[in-house]
């Protein structure tokens, strides 16, 4: 479990990049939702010891992160949002590498667990490929493999879908499922599927600030019956963002799909809508104008 309190972050030229942070993260797939620049990067890096914040405090287990911050790195796997690698190397040499940097000095040992992670991020059969030829899938794939070297009680994945294509998303996040039974997951994204399909906590991050933390079910279950859709022109969208609390837009055919956030029927026009957890995501950055700008 990871408790973070009153964690700030203040950069030399005066951006308040994280703000009072007080969070609770339970093991399993834990997800920190927040748009760009909403601070997340910079919440996980402090985690990873990779960046001092300004004030507060990162508890691991009984580790104090800031004052233990080798003790934190032997059971933590990283896996940054950019990610970079020899390109010439192929898979297999550059994770034997990066196994011994990690301490895994008997050679026998070192073969075992590199194999082992190789299939089990399903990469055994390109490991002798260069890196620079596989696809954005397989590297993040890759990437988790370096993450787990060492057997680590923490992982930290930041942003790691963006830019993948569907099929390549879905063995992702498969493969973070199945390593987050056991172990600390934190999953820092802005993708709400990302966290609506795994994570059985979740947070929103912006400015700086926590906005919400919770499990997604029990999120979207509060939202139900107060998220409502309606079909209109483009050109009115302007009259029913003054008269309602218009939480998201989507084009459809040519015309646009409104949800509003209201307790009873916003007017003639409006039908129930299923709430979704991009719904509550949608409506916790409304409900802070600062966050949301």
């Amino acid at each position: 479990m990871i408790e973070l309190t009153n964690l700030s972050h203040v950069y030399g030229n005066g951006t308040r990049a994280l703000d009072g942070v007080t969070l609770t993260i339970p093991p399993g797939m834990f997800g920190l939702l927040g748009p760009n620049g909403a601070g997340k990067s910079t919440l996980m890096r402090a985690i990873a010891t990779l960046q001092t914040p300004t004030s507060g405090s990162i508890v691991f287990d009984g580790i104090d992160v800031l004052k233990q911050p080798e003790a934190l790195r032997r059971v933590l796997g990283y896996l940054p949002q950019e990610f970079g690698v020899y390109p010439r190397i192929s898979a297999y040499a550059m994770l034997d590498h990066m196994a011994v940097l990690k301490g895994l000095a008997n050679r026998a040992e070192r073969k075992e667990t590199v194999e082992a992670l190789l299939h089990q991020v399903n990469l055994w059969d390109v490991r002798k490929k260069a890196l620079t030829g596989f696809s954005g899938g397989m590297r993040q794939r890759f990437g988790i493999a370096q993450a787990l070297v060492g057997n680590p009680r923490l992982i930290i994945v930041d942003e790691p879908t963006a830019g993948l294509d569907p099929e390549e998303r879905n063995r992702f996040l498969n493969l973070l499922a199945a390593i987050g039974d056991t172990v600390v997951v934190i999953l820092s994204t802005h993708i709400v599927e990302d966290v609506a399909d795994l994570c059985t906590r979740m947070a929103v991050l912006a400015e700086g600030r926590i906005l919400l933390e919770g499990v997604p079910q029990q999120q979207v279950a509060e939202m139900r019956g107060r998220i409502w859709e309606k079909t209109i022109d483009r050109a009115a969208l302007g009259d029913h963002a003054a008269a309602h609390r218009v939480i998201s837009t989507r084009l459809f055919a040519g015309r646009t799909i409104i949800h509003v956030a209201s307790d009873t029927s916003p007017g003639e026009g409006f039908m129930p809508a299923t709430g979704s957890l991009q719904d509550v995501y949608f409506s916790t950055l409304r409900a802070a104008p600062r966050a949301a700008a």
